[in-house]
């Protein structure tokens, strides 16, 4: 996997992006970098990333609206890195459609793992068999990673097929805060990392939103799906 992969590292402070790209190539993955958005955009669109390591806090545009035009064009997984630890800024990136969220402190060992966590999940996509699951109005192609709600195709990132994917291969299976965070996250994060997910998520695929019927909230546990 690392051989192949190609990691965009977006910081304004040099010293952070030596940093880490000695510690990924250090594990054989090829390194690009960039110190502000526009430098980052122009290789995004020029190059072929299997991830992208993105500071939020640079001169000119943030690493917010980076990836909110990234993710208008592409599900590539993204990892924002930032000095600040507040629950704002987390829930912000992940609702933009962040992957995950590092903060500063964390040692460029941890970081490497995080990449390489996203990156193993991302494979593991690409492996799927060719079946459908057909839940009635929800249908998941395995192969393509098609999602179509009533008819009509949902864009869903990585993270959130993932999620969907697991509900439905296991219909009224209550899935609890924690088993989310270890299968998805690594363990790291908390129930607001989760909510901010499954809310996007009920956007795309619930009639209402605010009264789902697929994706049910077990109070104090965590979440089941209805469907299948």
């Amino acid at each position: 996997m690392s051989e192949a992969s190609t990691i965009l590292v977006v910081d304004d402070d040099q010293s952070i992006v030596e940093l880490l790209r000695d510690f990924l190539e250090n594990e054989n993955f090829h390194v690009m970098t960039a110190s502000d958005t526009a430098e980052a955009w122009a290789l995004f669109q020029q190059s072929s990333i299997h991830c992208i390591v993105l500071d939020i806090m640079m001169p000119g545009p943030d690493g917010f609206e980076l990836c909110r035009r990234i993710r208008a064009e592409s599900s590539i997984p993204i990892l924002f890195l930032s000095a600040r630890s507040d629950d704002v800024d987390k829930i912000r990136g992940l609702t933009l459609g962040g992957d995950d969220y590092i903060v500063k402190s964390a040692s460029p060992g941890e970081i490497v793992a995080r990449v390489k966590a996203v990156l193993r999940r991302s494979v593991s996509q690409k492996q799927m068999d060719g079946r459908v699951l057909d839940c009635g109005r929800v249908q998941l192609n395995l192969s393509t990673r098609e999602v179509v709600v009533e008819g009509k195709n949902v864009d869903l990132t990585p993270r959130e097929y993932e999620l969907l994917r697991l509900f439905v291969e296991h219909p009224r299976h209550v899935f609890s805060y924690e088993q989310l965070l270890a299968k998805f996250w690594d363990g790291v994060g908390d129930k607001h990392t989760i909510r901010v997910h499954l809310s996007r998520l009920r956007e795309k695929i619930e009639s209402d939103p605010n009264h789902p019927q697929y994706l049910v909230n077990v109070w104090g546990i965590g979440y089941r799906f209805e469907g299948g």
